[in-house]
Parts: C-alpha cells; structure tokens; sequence
C-alpha cells in the first residue's frame, strides 16, 4: 500500500441520513467512503489531511457531498464520479467492485449471481466477502447484493443502514418501505 502525498489525498466528513460518513479523496478521484463504524474502514486515511477550502481535491469533495445529499433525497439514482482503485483491494475485490457499480438503483443481485456474471460461479462466498470489503460506499452499491432468494444479508456499514438503502430504493408505489 502506498503512502499518499498529502498534497494528493484528503478526507472530508459528511452527515447523512444514516450518520456521519468519512469521505477519502486523490487526484484520481473518490477513493473512500465509509459509515461511522463500518468494517474494513482504513484507518489510515484519519492521518491524510482535511479537504480545506484550498486543497486541491477540495471541488471533488464538494461535489460528492452534493450528490451523497442529492442520492438520500432521492433524486440521484447513479453515481458519476472518479473512482481511485489504487488504494485498496486486491485484483479480483476490484473487479468485484468495479461489476457493482452495474447495479442500477432498485435493482437487487445475488452474490451467486454477481458470481457468475463475473465467470466465476464457485465463488459467490469470495464475491460475498469482496462486497463487503468495498471501500466505496453507496457509490459503488454494494447494498444492492442480497443472499440466496433476495434474503436481506450483512453490510458492512449495519444491516440497519441497507434495511433504509433498500427502502430509499423500492419503487414509490411500495410506501410501507420508504424511510
């Protein structure tokens, strides 16, 4: 793992509906965003400095703030920001990854599913534990893999916290599930 340039990375901090997020940035893009709490969070990143008013990823920090708030009113479905896949994960948890950013809003995909899509049908237990190593969340829409039969199953950031994704996402007719 490569040490950042402080001059490269930052971090910022965003409130959301389901609590503060720390968001990580590079010169290549968005390369982090966990949940307070949330597993595999690097915590490395707590000594990359603050995206202060002048830092130069500061933009891309705003805009991403803009669209996590636009995505929990609803009215963002897909994310279009730079990823920075450098930091973090091996080879096959970034094509796992990279395959969950196909998953369109409302959608939901097995991780046996999500398995064979990426040729490897054995292996939905190391897709399953790729997924929950996503560094990237909601941007890369990790809540969206269920179990077996749509079986609501573990999130990183708390099964409270995909229980209100999913809901977010259900289609406006079902009301019983919106947050």
């Amino acid at each position: 793992m490569t040490k950042p340039d402080e001059a490269a990375a930052s971090i910022s901090r965003l409130t959301t509906p389901l609590g503060d997020m720390t968001l990580a940035c590079t010169s290549v893009g968005v390369s982090g965003l966990w949940f307070k709490g949330q597993a595999h969070f690097h915590e490395e990143v707590l000594a990359w400095p603050t995206a202060s008013p002048h830092h130069p990823q500061r933009e891309l920090h705003e805009r991403t703030h803009e669209c996590v708030h636009a995505y929990f009113k609803g009215q963002l479905q897909h994310f279009e920001l730079p990823i920075d896949w450098t930091r973090w994960g091996t080879e096959f948890e970034k094509t796992v990854w990279r395959a969950l950013q196909g998953i369109a809003w409302g959608e939901k995909i097995t991780y046996g599913a999500l398995a064979k899509a990426l040729q490897r049908p054995l292996a939905a237990r190391a897709v399953g534990a790729a997924v929950g190593k996503n560094p990237v969340s909601l941007i890369v829409p990790c809540h969206r893999v269920c179990g077996a039969r749509g079986a609501l199953t573990g999130y990183a950031g708390g099964l409270d916290k995909k229980i209100f994704l999913w809901a977010l996402e259900s289609p406006p007719h079902d009301e019983s599930l919106r947050p």
